[in-house]
């Protein structure tokens, strides 16, 4: 394991989360979890935050209606909290979406698309991802007789997957999915080409939102659009839904996929045991979810009046983060943390917890389940292409995710 930076603070105490620390927290986790469970901070983007590391604060905290996510107010609080340079830049995340809002206009939205993202609305999609696995790995297969054997799996495999999967659940004309893919690709990759710009997207997305409405599918947005009298939704809103779920479901599937290959190929013994017993796939994606979740923090919230947690009382007014993959690895809730085991029973709070709790995590679980299975079936002698300390991890503060992950692929 890389061990953390040394902490550097500012005058005032803030501790500087720089790109070191968030590619390596786990030992600074520790760290803080046990020395200051509520500490200042300040993040690459230059806001100023409380940052809250234990796990009983951290569920604590994700329930606790005192911290708010109000976009407005968010905005509000930026310039008080964030760097007066970075201030332009950092309001861009605070679109007004269901995932930046509290009751009850979040109450109107969430229950817009729960009825579509349970997890027995999200089996009937099982067979559609095998197919789906199963044709990019034969994709795989036919190029790694071009590189040698080596690839980067998450662009080959883990990246394309959930655009696939978006695509079907947004009821995307079939003769429109390969450009739509491009367009999504580009976009999520932070690499859009000049002709697949974000608003050309955008438009597409208003376009089909609109076809939706005239003429509904069994798709998840017919069912999003179809809503009427006080539940139904503006274009603007039904917009704002989809690229959440398009941005959201990607990060949440990617990263699990890619965290959770590398830890396995990290650990020869926890891949050997599930090998031999693929019927323990869904326990192991639970695990891999604690081990090295895919988010590092929750979204960002602001506190509506003092709050305590760990004895340190945070005063209203107070932007807070919250350490979902700090929380996973506390030896109070997870006996042994450090310890990657298939086996291990108990919930984790990798997608998070209360009325914010991840709305895709059981399809990204059923796509992390059906990733690993057909992975491990069709290439037995996989294996890192890179030393793990070579690899890179992106930068942020909310994404928890590997910037390339170069895989072998033995005959």
């Amino acid at each position: 394991m890389t061990e953390a930076s040394p902490i550097e603070s500012t005058a005032d105490e803030h501790v500087i989360l720089d790109a070191d620390l968030l590619a390596h927290p786990h030992e600074f986790y520790k760290m803080l979890r046990e020395q200051r469970p509520v500490a200042r901070v300040i993040v690459p983007s230059g806001i100023r935050a409380w940052l809250v590391t234990r796990h009983r604060d951290v569920r604590a905290a994700l329930a606790d209606p005192r911290l708010a996510k109000n976009s407005v107010s968010v905005v509000h609080l930026m310039r008080r909290h964030t760097d007066p340079d970075k201030f332009h830049n950092v309001v861009k995340s605070a679109a007004h979406h269901m995932l930046n809002s509290d009751p009850p206009d979040h109450t109107r939205l969430r229950r817009l698309v729960n009825r579509a993202f349970t997890p027995r609305g999200i089996a009937q999609y099982r067979p559609r991802i095998e197919q789906i696995a199963d044709e990019l790995l034969d994709a795989v297969a036919a190029e790694v007789t071009h590189t040698g054997g080596e690839i980067d799996l998450l662009d080959s495999f883990a990246f394309p997957l959930p655009i696939a999967v978006i695509s079907e659940l947004l009821g995307v004309p079939l003769d429109q999915r390969d450009e739509f893919r491009e367009w999504s690709n580009g976009i999520l990759s932070g690499r859009p080409s000049p002709t697949r710009r974000y608003e050309d997207l955008a438009a597409y997305l208003l376009d089909l939102i609109r076809d939706k409405r005239r003429h509904p599918g069994p798709d998840v947005l017919s069912m999003i659009v179809a809503a009427e009298g006080a539940d139904a939704l503006s274009d603007q809103e039904a917009l704002d839904m989809v690229l959440l779920l398009l941005i959201a479901g990607h990060e949440t599937t990617v990263n699990l996929i890619g965290n959770g290959v590398l830890a396995l190929l990290r650990h020869p013994e926890q891949l050997a045991a599930l090998r031999a017993d693929p019927t323990r796939t869904p326990q192991a994606v639970e695990e891999l979810l604690r081990y090295d979740g895919p988010f590092n923090m929750a979204t960002l919230r602001y506190t509506t009046e003092p709050v305590v947690f760990s004895g340190t009382t945070i005063p209203a007014g107070e932007f807070v983060l919250v350490a979902l993959t700090s929380a996973n690895r506390d030896a109070d809730q997870h006996p042994d943390p450090d310890r990657l085991d298939i086996r291990r029973e108990g919930a984790n709070l990798a997608f998070g917890h209360g009325i914010h709790y991840c709305l895709g995590a059981p399809l990204a679980r059923l796509e992390g389940e059906i990733a690993l299975n057909a992975l491990l079936a069709r290439f037995p002698r996989l294996g890192l292409a890179r030393e793990p300390e070579e690899l890179g991890w992106r930068s942020g503060t909310l994404v928890r995710g590997l910037v390339e992950l170069p895989v072998r692929i033995g005959p």
